[in-house]
């Protein structure tokens, strides 16, 4: 099962860009659908565990894709729909072959300039900062294997808020959670 169908049950303010903040971030489900799709093809995202943690985190740090800069404190550099650090952002770059120069406002702008590497930062982070018993517990669909992600390779606290848009994710894609 793939993300087109699924994404107003994970981010059900998808459905519209009205009333967003920053008009020209915001994105619907319909228009996101296709690169995340296009994500998980290019990462390799076959597990449906794995497709939960990735859309509910580009959701959650998204509010449901209406963002894709940090705004909020406003970290300059920090942002894609998974709101990445500067510094996650410049390795991202790197692996596309876009961003050279180094500041980090500038690598952002690259990224979220094409919707494929701003909606693609969610799975690369994945497939390449993950450590391979985090990715198994996801492949789990446990709710365990989820905290891990968050607090083993996200590096933040596994929230109510958060791990409501995790429970979205994981019923779309129909994982059992265990």
């Amino acid at each position: 099962k793939r993300a087109s169908g699924s994404l107003l049950t994970v981010a059900p303010k998808a459905n519209t860009c009205d009333g967003a903040p920053f008009p020209k971030e915001c994105k619907t489900a319909d228009e996101a659908a296709p690169f995340i799709n296009q994500s998980f093809r290019t990462y390799g995202i076959t597990s449906p565990g794995e497709a939960a943690a990735i859309l509910s985190t580009l959701a959650f740090e998204s509010d449901d894709f209406r963002y894709n800069v940090n705004h909020f404190p406003g970290v300059p550099g920090q942002g894609t729909r998974n709101m990445q650090s500067p510094e996650f952002n410049a390795l991202y770059a790197k692996s596309l072959g876009v961003g050279a120069g180094g500041d980090p406002s500038a690598v952002l702008g690259e990224l979220i300039e094409n919707e494929e590497h701003d909606f693609g930062s969610g799975a690369w982070f994945l497939t390449t900062q993950c450590s391979d018993t985090v990715r198994t517990g996801l492949k789990s669909g446990s709710l365990a294997g989820w905290q891990s992600y968050i607090s083993e390779c996200l590096h933040t606290t596994p929230t109510p808020d958060r791990q409501a848009y995790w429970e979205r994710a994981a019923m779309a894609m129909g994982v059992s959670n265990k």
